[in-house]
């Protein structure tokens, strides 16, 4: 029996959750679907994971499904990637309707966009941007929407939307039913109730029913400084096969990304500033395994859902306790355990007591790996590799006359297996940074072995002007002199937006920009000189940038 049944939704919605293998609603289902078939309004206090796409959209099908071939229904999502999500599960319960659903977002062509509006859906799900946009063209009218969803209205609020929400919500007629779903209820949130929603229920899933127990769930202590050489070790220890990294800014994320690839990882970013081809082109990475880690902030993964993540790492701590929940629950999912590694400075053992109290459960505090564990770990796996090749080709005759050679030489094997171990081995272990921790609750440090931390200032800039490696990691500003200008068509914010998608350099570590006729000065951060350090070719209006640092008091 289809438990779904008990909520009085129709047959023809039972049998497309049948078909979808949909047996029994989740607490927000639960509690939410009665309410909105009743036809009153609704807020819902639900995450990302806790079925609320269908909280909404069985009630919204049922209640449309008569009426006139108008827009009837409008879902407002933050992200492209939710949109997606969203539509990819009302479709499965539209299979029994004569009803259509269109997801309209920034990023994708216009062109593909007008043609679906020309086919009247009658469902439009969407971010608020370009429905602004498609509005203003003409293209979308819903003065006979009758259903509107505002699904994660917090994270659509964090992403800027407020005055797109109030634009769009004052076209929509107001003998409508509303529904509204919120992690938070921040200010804004209450002054859309209050304004646009008829005394709406109210409805809190609690957290207890969002943790997941399959999760390990561990912490690691070190110095700020110290972060991104302990995530080199624990992803040398560990080897996760598909791993996520959780940065809370996209200017982490891109720090980090660079970083990491030069460690010589598979690894990609993703956040908010990357144009749509890019976003695409790095989920499909990671999809299909070409990368195996993914470095993003907590807006640009919603709507993200992949089965297969083993591990989860928070480089920051999440200023929320709900996201931390979120970031947790993308692994251990499909009957699979999973592991979430948090990094904490000392000044984070509150926050993380706090996640603790608030997901019921407790994170294990590990030790660092030492240099020593990750060179036998290392020797293990060698050994392994070694010998899986020796049962590979116990038929192999090719080098027999080589390897009687080397028994003629010496009666002594061990000299060979040496030599042929150091062939093997050629890359041999990494040379880990020295890395300085903290035991929750102490204040005094302990350092593990390894080389120094690479921190000492060096100069700026070589004889020649040109960036040096290992330069200035300050904070204050210096100034790079670029050799296109006016007569090459570049602008400021040209420049600015080339060097964040080809070199990963954010907005944030850009101070002043002047422009000649020939040439372009720009003050950037010290921490972002890093990124300059690359062999990689950056074009701009068809021309090879290059760059140097210059004595220059900007105006």
């Amino acid at each position: 029996m289809n438990e779904f049944e008990s909520l009085n939704v129709s047959d023809e919605t039972i049998d497309a959750l049948n078909k979808a293998n949909i047996l029994v609603p989740t607490p927000i289902q639960a509690e939410s679907i009665p309410v909105l078939l009743n036809g009153e309004d609704l807020i819902g206090g639900a995450q990302t994971g806790t079925g609320k796409t269908f909280a909404y959209s069985i009630p919204l099908i049922e209640r449309i499904a008569k009426e006139g071939r108008f827009v009837k229904a409008l879902v407002l999502c933050p992200t492209r990637e939710l949109s997606l999500q969203v539509k990819a599960e009302m479709d499965k319960l539209l299979v029994n309707y004569r009803l259509s659903s269109a997801a309209i977002y920034g990023g994708e062509s216009y062109v593909i966009q007008n043609r679906k509006l020309k086919a009247n859906p009658d469902i439009i799900i969407g971010t608020p941007g370009r429905i602004i946009d498609q509005m203003n063209k003409g293209n979308l009218d819903f003065s006979h929407v009758s259903y509107l969803v505002l699904d994660e209205a917090d994270e659509m609020l964090k992403m800027g939307f407020e005055e797109d929400l109030e634009t769009i919500l004052k076209t929509i007629p107001e003998e409508r039913q509303t529904a509204l779903f919120s992690a938070t209820l921040p200010p804004f949130i209450k002054k859309v109730a209050k304004r646009y929603m008829k005394e709406p229920k109210s409805i809190q899933i609690e957290a207890k029913t969002l943790t997941v127990e399959a999760i390990d769930q561990q912490v690691y202590y070190c110095k700020k400084d110290s972060k991104r050489n302990l995530v080199v070790r624990l992803l040398d220890f560990y080897e996760f096969k598909h791993i996520m990294i959780f940065c809370n800014t996209k200017a982490m994320v891109d720090e980090l990304l660079v970083y990491l690839q030069n460690e010589g990882y598979k690894v990609e970013g993703l956040h908010g500033d990357l144009k749509q081809a890019l976003r695409d082109r790095v989920m499909q990475q990671f999809r299909s395994n070409s990368v195996n880690i993914l470095l993003c902030t907590d807006v640009a993964a919603r709507g993200i859902d992949i089965d297969d993540i083993d591990c989860v790492i928070n480089y920051d701590i999440p200023n929320e306790n709900e996201l931390y929940v979120h970031r947790i629950g993308r692994t251990a999912r499909a009957g699979r355990s999973g592991t979430s590694i948090t990094l904490s400075t000392s000044r984070g053992a509150a926050r993380i007591r706090d996640l603790e109290k608030f997901t019921n459960s407790k994170m294990t505090e590990h030790e660092i790996p030492t240099v020593e564990k990750l060179k036998e770990n290392y020797q293990k796996k060698l050994y392994m590799t070694i010998k899986e090749a020796i049962e590979a080709n116990t038929d192999n005759t090719e080098f027999d006359k080589m390897i009687m050679k080397f028994s003629r030489e010496s009666s002594d094997p061990i000299p060979v297996i040496r030599g042929l171990i150091a062939l093997a081995s050629k890359d041999g272990i990494k040379d880990y940074p020295e890395i300085e921790t903290f035991r929750r609750g102490r204040d005094s440090s302990s350092k593990s072995k390894g080389k120094k931390d690479l921190g000492k200032k060096e100069s700026a800039r070589g004889k020649d002007g040109r960036l040096k490696k290992e330069s200035s990691r300050g904070s204050k500003f210096v100034v790079i002199e670029c050799n296109l200008g006016e007569a090459d068509k570049v602008k400021p914010n040209l420049l600015v937006n080339t060097l964040h998608d080809e070199l990963k350099i954010h907005r944030e570590h850009f101070g002043k920009i002047e422009t000649n006729k020939t040439r372009t000065f720009f003050e950037v951060n010290g921490e972002a000189l890093r990124f300059f350090e690359t062999k990689k070719k950056v074009k701009l209006a068809g021309k090879t940038l290059s760059f140097r640092l210059v004595d220059k008091k900007m105006r």
